[in-house]
């Protein structure tokens, strides 16, 4: 990746690019609802679930709700699940509120923590992220990252794509656009850090949503496109 402007900061999407979110929420989803005799197919839980996700956003990003941290427009999209599974009435407040914080338990994939330590020698790193700060800290301590900020969502008040988001992550870190690389396993995210004018890396994550059900290669332009982190780590050595 050549430029006249170097790259200072990485900033990155988390869910599914840095953690495998579909297995760690059927995880925590059997966990929390086996006890009470329901026998579900927990990764088809899980893909319900994060079915609801960009519906939800997209009544913030409409204008139509008032802008509302993820982990209670996850709170919501659970409350439809339980609903449309027909468990409604077997799943109790405490249980509710338990599984929905299973959001801030979600796991690593395995080259992340290795591959921040690299990055984090050379550059500013951050999470921009459609997730809550509290949500974003829980997953750092979890998994062992040390960010140099947390970014994102919560902080532009809006959703990504929407550029605000992208560019409150710029001027927080008081940077220019071309100054920023944005990382992340999905083209749209990419494509929308790119029209904003940020620098942009894919990962690799072609399991993400089940086997052969994520990107294994960007289908938009980006500056690079690498299998995992420690491989950007080495391409941005170069």
């Amino acid at each position: 990746m050549s430029s006249e402007i170097a790259v200072k900061a990485l900033i990155f999407d988390v869910f599914g690019t840095l953690v495998d979110w579909r297995g760690s929420i059927a995880r925590e989803a059997r966990q929390a609802l086996e006890p009470l005799g329901l026998t579900l197919d927990w990764p088809a839980f899980a893909d319900a679930w994060r079915g609801e996700y960009q519906g939800a956003m997209e009544e913030v990003r409409s204008g139509r709700l008032p802008f509302s941290k993820l982990d209670r427009l996850h709170r919501r999209n659970l409350d439809i699940v339980l609903t449309r599974l027909g468990v409604d009435g077997q799943v109790d407040e405490a249980v509710r509120a338990r599984l929905n914080l299973a959001w801030h338990r979600l796991d690593a994939w395995p080259d992340v923590e290795a591959g921040l330590q690299a990055l984090r020698r050379h550059y500013l790193l951050a999470p921009c992220s459609n997730g809550n700060i509290s949500l974003m800290v829980d997953l750092a301590r979890r998994n062992g990252w040390h960010w140099d900020a947390i970014l994102g969502a919560e902080l532009a008040r809006d959703y990504k794509p929407k550029p605000t988001v992208y560019l409150h992550a710029c001027a927080a870190l008081d940077l220019k656009r071309e100054q920023v690389l944005m990382v992340a396993a999905h083209s749209s995210d990419l494509a929308a850090a790119a029209a904003a004018g940020l620098r942009t890396a894919h990962i690799a994550r072609p399991d993400e949503a089940g086997t052969g059900l994520g990107e294994s290669a960007p289908r938009v332009p980006v500056d690079l496109a690498v299998t995992d982190l420690r491989e950007l780590a080495s391409a941005l050595s170069r």
